[in-house]
């Protein structure tokens, strides 16, 4: 078992590929921390932290602690590593999963819409990036994965929804910086971004609907992609920006017809590539 053993932290892995993420790395032995603000069922979002713990303890032998957390508050932050610590010893993989979305243009973008953004896609994902370097300098392959993109200085991008755009590229940023900065302690920083849409709560409540969703494809494709990045050596494998399609490809898998929610419709791409 590839994890076994392992501690991995998770943001945002309440739900879609955050918690597709901790199943495929539960399978194989992994300890899963699951970090997120819903402990309470909500209307519009699918389940809680405790839900999703107790179906990732369903598939494999490690432990799962969910975690009631919010990234916009260093004390928050600084709890739930303090917590994962107290509990498994370590931290050998931290996933930046969580994130904002809004693609309003400028002139639409209310500053706490844009503000939102920010203190969760860039803030965020630097603050819980550097509460768990101690406990990953430690670590014998260590890992930190961003869900960010390629950093694409198409201005397409830029004028589609700039507020957006430069919050995600501030995640892949911070993979750029970690992965020359940690490079002496061996921990590996670097970024995964899905080829087509994936079936996420944002995309079904905040982009196109069922529309989106039925051209989208499952979690899970994402997650197998990471199962193959974070088995890599971390003092080999750094700085890259992943794409999911690309890493199948690399581990002699091509046929994704499985992966896509709706197989008779044409799939959308996603967004920076």
């Amino acid at each position: 078992m590839q994890y076994e053993n392992k501690t991995v932290l998770i943001t945002g892995a309440t739900r879609g590929i955050g918690k597709a993420i901790g199943i495929r790395l539960a399978k194989e032995g992994a300890n899963i921390v699951v970090v997120g603000k819903t402990a309470e069922p909500h209307p519009k979002l699918d389940g809680t932290i405790y839900t999703a713990a107790e179906e990732i303890a369903k598939v494999g032998p490690g432990k799962v602690l969910p975690i009631q957390g919010d990234i916009r508050f260093e004390e928050s932050i600084d709890q739930m590593v303090k917590t994962t610590l107290s509990t498994f010893g370590g931290i050998d993989i931290l996933i930046n999963n969580a994130s904002a979305i809004n693609l309003f243009p400028t002139e639409q973008m209310e500053a706490k819409r844009f503000d939102l953004m920010h203190s969760i896609n860039v803030r965020g994902t630097f603050l819980v990036s550097k509460a768990c370097i101690p406990a990953l300098k430690k670590a014998r392959n260590p890992h930190i994965l961003n869900l960010s993109p390629p950093l694409n200085m198409d201005p397409n991008w830029f004028g589609k929804h700039l507020a957006y755009t430069m919050s995600k590229y501030g995640m892949s940023m911070v993979v750029l910086g970690l992965a020359e900065e940690l490079k002496t302690h061996r921990i590996a920083a670097n970024a995964l971004w899905p080829k087509t849409t994936i079936a996420t709560a944002a995309v079904q409540n905040l982009l196109g609907g069922d529309f989106l969703v039925q051209r989208s494809r499952k979690p899970e494709i994402v997650a197998e992609a990471a199962y193959y990045i974070l088995q890599k050596p971390s003092f080999e494998c750094s700085g890259n920006f992943f794409i999911d399609e690309e890493v199948l490809k690399e581990n002699g898998i091509n046929d994704f017809s499985h992966y896509a929610v709706n197989p008779e419709q044409k799939l959308m791409m996603d967004l920076f590539l």
